[in-house]
């Protein structure tokens, strides 16, 4: 079952990154009608405020659980953004956003734990004797898109 939504209206924070002609054009081809919130009033944004949080949360116990180091946060909360769309269900459509926007259900038969051990295959770039390790000791940080 394939469900096609429309954007008809969008309202976001008064950034730069949504507030340039190109964007203005791109929401005009579209016909989506394009508002801004007003500044420094996150209260506006409610639905975006609690997915940030959400995935701060998420984010933070991902941390606390695996004591890895603040510099990995960027992959943390990519990461966390990955598993949610995957396995969240919006309560009226009964679907999670992945099937929304993909049309099927998604396999997540590969999920890891964020933060485990795990081995990468040296693939021969260095001179491996006979009974080297073929492998190389890591920290799984996340998913590649």
């Amino acid at each position: 079952m394939k469900i096609i939504l429309k954007i008809i209206f969008l309202r976001t924070d008064p950034g730069g990154e949504f507030q340039n002609e190109q964007f203005e054009n791109f929401c005009e081809e579209l016909d989506i009608t394009h508002n801004f919130s007003s500044p420094r009033i996150p209260q506006q944004n409610g639905v975006v405020e609690r997915k940030n949080r959400s995935l701060e949360e998420l984010t933070r116990t991902m941390f606390n659980e695996k004591n890895l180091p603040k510099l990995f946060w960027v992959d943390a909360v990519s990461t966390a953004c990955y598993v949610l769309d995957r396995i969240l269900i919006r309560p009226i459509l009964k679907l999670t956003p992945y099937e929304i926007f993909k049309g099927r259900k998604p396999n997540i038969s590969h999920f890891k734990v964020f933060g485990c051990r795990c081995y990468v295959l040296n693939n021969g770039k260095d001179n491996l004797g006979k009974f080297d390790l073929k492998v190389d000791d890591a920290i799984f940080l996340g998913y590649f898109k």
